[in-house]
């Protein structure tokens, strides 16, 4: 059985990498270098050869680090690299939970070691080659120091409490886990602008000024009571634009990056947090909120079903059965699942960013909504013509081409 099994891992592993790299080909072939005819009011000539320039770049080293990646994977099941972790994890402690950690985190750390040099060439060369990158060294390694512990306090607790909960339940213990992930995906939700973001970020409140006054008065328009707008401080890393809606209730924020208050203009920039508030007055954020807990809960109930096969662990060359070597056998056996349920979320994210944008123009304005997201694409140098199947695969958000029909722009 756990032959077949380690077998069955191949297979869906080399399967999702060529799979990809199929897709990232079609996209490779929308490619071109004359500037088509409904891009020439976005791009001017030049401005869409660097696009097409970062897009090449991008793409080659999309191949390169994806095809470590699937060697490394294949090193570690064909010579039996899970097992070795796992009998080191076992000499530093004999206890199950801890055990776990031990081997999490050295896969972890070992993984993050081997691909930095993959972050530092796509952050150093790629993004510093087109002008994006604005992280120094000391930051790119302080971020990477702040991150580790993060997933240490966070990511091993989280771990360790799911693991008591099997000690203790056995295989009824994806209620308890589902209970306690739920109630954190909610937590987090609420709070991770002010307990998260602080921690590599700084935020301000906006002050006051015309563009205070004038989100505010759209605010108050929509019926949206809104405390909290900030600003934070993006172009301490690059120099790309965004804006993003965090929070619950009165817990609820709008976040400026400093960087789209100088790129655009005081209208642009309420049409963009008018496209935000849009997600929130039509519930997107809490039915994705909802629709997230079913499928961890889902996820969770399928796993109680196997994780107790001694066959997965065995899959990985570990003769003695063990939760965590278990959860990652089942984590790639469970993939194809998660992907089609992926799809599903995507297109329902894609049809929320619809609304959200028709929101937007109904009740503010679809032309500066609309120059707003050209300005934005074209300063990040967006993709504007990507493959109607790697968009069906892999975006959340439609093209900005779609937007703007959608938007009669």
């Amino acid at each position: 059985m756990f032959t077949t099994l380690f077998y069955i891992i191949l297979v869906i592993i080399i399967l999702d990498f060529a799979f990809e790299r199929f897709l990232d080909y079609l996209n490779s072939t929308m490619l071109s270098n004359q500037l088509p005819t409904e891009l020439k009011e976005i791009y001017d000539q030049e401005k869409y050869r660097k696009s097409q320039d970062y897009f090449k770049d991008n793409l080659k080293f999309g191949y390169i680090s994806s095809s470590f990646s699937l060697v490394l994977i294949l090193l570690m099941l064909i010579f039996g690299g899970f097992s070795m972790v796992n009998s080191l994890a076992g000499q530093v402690t004999s206890q199950a939970i801890l055990t776990a950690l031990v081997f999490f985190g050295i896969l972890g750390i070992a993984m993050d070691i081997l691909t930095t040099p993959f972050s530092l060439y796509d952050t150093f060369v790629i993004e510093e080659r087109y002008g994006f990158n604005k992280t120094t060294l000391k930051l790119f390694f302080t971020d990477k120091v702040k991150s580790w512990v993060l997933g240490a306090i966070i990511g091993g607790g989280i771990m360790a409490l799911i693991i008591w909960f099997y000690l203790v339940t056995g295989k009824f213990f994806w209620v308890l886990a589902w209970g306690f992930i739920s109630i954190f995906m909610i937590f987090m939700t609420m709070f991770y602008s002010t307990l998260i973001v602080p921690i590599f970020n700084k935020q301000t409140p906006l002050e006051e000024g015309d563009l205070r006054r004038s989100i505010e008065e759209f605010c108050k328009k929509v019926g949206f009571r809104l405390e909290n707008v900030f600003v934070i401080d993006g172009s301490k890393r690059s120099t790309k634009s965004n804006a993003y809606f965090s929070g619950l209730g009165k817990k609820k924020r709008i976040v400026l990056f400093d960087t789209l208050i100088e790129d655009l203009s005081e209208e642009e920039i309420v049409a963009v947090l008018a496209h935000e508030i849009g997600h929130y007055q039509k519930k997107h954020t809490r039915k994705g909120m909802i629709l997230s807990i079913i499928q961890t809960g889902l996820t969770l109930f399928i796993l109680s079903w196997f994780i107790s096969n001694p066959a997965l662990s065995a899959a990985l060359g570990v003769k003695e059965p063990a939760f965590h070597v278990s959860l990652i056998a089942f984590g790639i056996l469970y993939s194809p699942i998660s992907t089609i349920l992926g799809l599903g979320l995507n297109i329902l994210s894609r049809k929320n960013e619809f609304e959200a944008d028709t929101f937007a123009r109904d009740h503010f304005s679809g032309e500066y909504l609309s120059s707003a997201l050209k300005k934005l694409t074209v300063k990040n140098l967006g993709n504007l013509k990507p493959h109607p199947l790697y968009v069906f695969f892999h975006y959340s958000h439609p093209p900005l081409l779609e937007r703007l029909k959608r938007l009669n722009i």
